[in-house]
């Protein structure tokens, strides 16, 4: 199966401007993100989606492909499908230009899974152990059904008890593997108000009744939604990278 990994990078962040261009102990939060994905070695190319001449010269800058896109897309997954569209791919992955420490052996499993189960769209989860981040708006939680099957994204928490320290919950990777056709319905339909009431995308799927698989991460999420956390991935990375 022919599959492309599009980063989708675009330059006016609300709460950090200009962030796939911040700089991460000497490396372009795109390059690192870019380089995470490139090790993967499962696609049939890496390719950058963006609305910036700047993020586009960084790319070019270092060796790796991008594509412009219209600054008017409601949604990274329009974006993503902009970036494929017209190319001989059965399906694309979707990874955050936000995520430097992503790993490679995540993008791996889900890309691997479009194979082995009959959902068109994966992506993945961890369980959560923050009380903090279970009643975060900023940390989106999933719950699902008997066979890994998302029932429902929110960032509320979810499922609901008494105690949030004594909770088990499942935290959200912003990660998505899509066969073409469902990237197709998802760009040809309005959102939902679901969607719109929880600010997530993925939810379009949902309310779409399109079938979408959890993958299980290993891995703890890290994400970068503000200047401030940059020292918290700088913080999280080894010694030689």
């Amino acid at each position: 199966m022919n599959v492309d990994a599009v980063i989708p990078a675009r330059m006016d962040s609300t709460r950090f401007p200009g962030k796939p261009l911040a700089m991460i102990r000497g490396r372009t939060m795109i390059e690192r993100v870019y380089r995470r994905v490139e090790s993967a070695a499962c696609f049939r190319r890496v390719v950058v989606a963006t609305d910036h001449e700047r993020i586009a010269a960084e790319v070019e800058r270092f060796g790796g492909i991008w594509v412009m896109t219209s600054p008017h897309h409601r949604s990274g997954t329009d974006r993503v499908y902009e970036a494929v569209r017209g190319e001989p791919v059965a399906a694309v992955v979707n990874i955050q230009g936000d995520e430097p420490l992503v790993s490679p052996e995540l993008i791996r499993r889900v890309t691997l899974a479009l194979s082995e189960v009959d959902c068109p769209v994966i992506t993945a989860a961890y369980p959560g152990a923050s009380p903090t981040d279970l009643t975060s708006a900023h940390v989106v939680k999933v719950v699902l059904d008997h066979h890994r099957r998302a029932l429902y994204f929110s960032r509320s928490p979810i499922p609901w008890g008494k105690n949030p320290r004594q909770r088990e919950y499942l935290q959200h990777v912003g990660i998505y593997a899509m066969r073409l056709d469902a990237l197709k319905q998802f760009v040809s339909t309005k959102p939902g108000p679901l969607e719109t009431a929880e600010r997530l995308e993925q939810l379009r799927f949902l309310e779409n009744g399109i079938c979408v698989y959890v993958a299980e991460s290993t891995g703890v999420s890290a994400g970068v939604d503000v200047p401030e956390d940059i020292a918290r991935i700088e913080a999280l990375l080894g010694e030689n990278e």
